[in-house]
Protein backbone atom coordinates (compact mmCIF):
# COMPACT_ATOMS: atom_id res chain seq x y z
CA UNK A 1 0.00 0.00 0.00
CA UNK A 2 1.33 3.44 -0.91
CA UNK A 3 2.10 5.71 1.99
CA UNK A 4 1.35 9.41 2.26
CA UNK A 5 3.12 11.68 4.67
CA UNK A 6 0.86 13.57 7.05
CA UNK A 7 2.32 16.23 9.32
CA UNK A 8 0.39 17.18 12.43
CA UNK A 9 1.11 19.50 15.31
CA UNK A 10 0.17 18.48 18.83
CA UNK A 11 1.15 19.78 22.23
CA UNK A 12 4.12 18.19 23.98
CA UNK A 13 1.92 16.23 26.39
CA UNK A 14 0.01 14.59 23.53
CA UNK A 15 3.25 13.81 21.69
CA UNK A 16 4.75 12.28 24.85
CA UNK A 17 1.63 10.19 25.44
CA UNK A 18 1.67 8.94 21.83
CA UNK A 19 5.34 7.97 22.11
CA UNK A 20 4.82 6.21 25.46
CA UNK A 21 1.75 4.29 24.29
CA UNK A 22 3.41 3.26 21.04
CA UNK A 23 6.51 2.10 22.94
CA UNK A 24 4.36 0.14 25.41
CA UNK A 25 2.72 -1.63 22.47
CA UNK A 26 6.04 -2.29 20.74
CA UNK A 27 5.22 -0.23 17.66
CA UNK A 28 6.21 3.01 16.02
CA UNK A 29 4.29 6.19 16.70
CA UNK A 30 3.32 6.15 13.02
CA UNK A 31 1.77 2.69 13.28
CA UNK A 32 0.10 3.59 16.58
CA UNK A 33 -1.58 6.62 14.99
CA UNK A 34 -2.59 4.58 11.91
CA UNK A 35 -4.26 1.98 14.13
CA UNK A 36 -6.08 4.65 16.16
CA UNK A 37 -7.50 6.15 12.97
CA UNK A 38 -8.53 2.73 11.62
CA UNK A 39 -10.25 1.89 14.90
CA UNK A 40 -12.06 5.21 14.90
CA UNK A 41 -13.18 4.72 11.30
CA UNK A 42 -14.44 1.23 12.18
CA UNK A 43 -16.38 2.57 15.15
CA UNK A 44 -17.99 5.20 12.96
CA UNK A 45 -19.10 2.47 10.58
CA UNK A 46 -20.46 0.45 13.47
CA UNK A 47 -22.25 3.50 14.86
CA UNK A 48 -23.82 4.15 11.45
CA UNK A 49 -25.16 0.59 11.26
CA UNK A 50 -26.61 0.86 14.77
CA UNK A 51 -28.27 4.18 13.91
CA UNK A 52 -29.72 2.70 10.73
CA UNK A 53 -31.09 -0.27 12.67
CA UNK A 54 -32.67 2.07 15.23
CA UNK A 55 -34.22 4.11 12.42
CA UNK A 56 -35.68 1.00 10.80
CA UNK A 57 -37.10 -0.17 14.11
CA UNK A 58 -38.68 3.23 14.81
CA UNK A 59 -40.30 3.34 11.38
CA UNK A 60 -41.07 -0.37 11.04
CA UNK A 61 -44.84 0.22 11.05
CA UNK A 62 -44.55 2.90 8.37
CA UNK A 63 -42.51 0.60 6.13
CA UNK A 64 -44.91 -2.30 6.75
CA UNK A 65 -47.88 -0.12 5.84
CA UNK A 66 -46.19 1.28 2.74
CA UNK A 67 -44.66 -1.93 1.45
CA UNK A 68 -46.91 -4.54 3.05
CA UNK A 69 -44.13 -6.45 4.83
CA UNK A 70 -45.33 -8.42 7.84
CA UNK A 71 -42.54 -10.97 8.10
CA UNK A 72 -38.80 -10.48 8.04
CA UNK A 73 -37.37 -11.28 4.62
CA UNK A 74 -40.83 -11.74 3.05
CA UNK A 75 -42.08 -9.46 0.30
CA UNK A 76 -45.63 -8.95 -0.76
CA UNK A 77 -47.83 -6.08 -1.73
CA UNK A 78 -46.11 -3.62 -4.06
CA UNK A 79 -43.52 -5.19 -6.32
CA UNK A 80 -44.31 -8.77 -5.26
CA UNK A 81 -43.45 -10.21 -8.66
CA UNK A 82 -40.07 -8.44 -8.83
CA UNK A 83 -37.01 -10.25 -7.45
Amino acid sequence: MAKTQLNVRVDEGTARAARERALARGMSVNRYIEELVRQDAGEVGHTFVEAAADFMKQYEAVFAEEFGGDREGHRHGRGEGRR
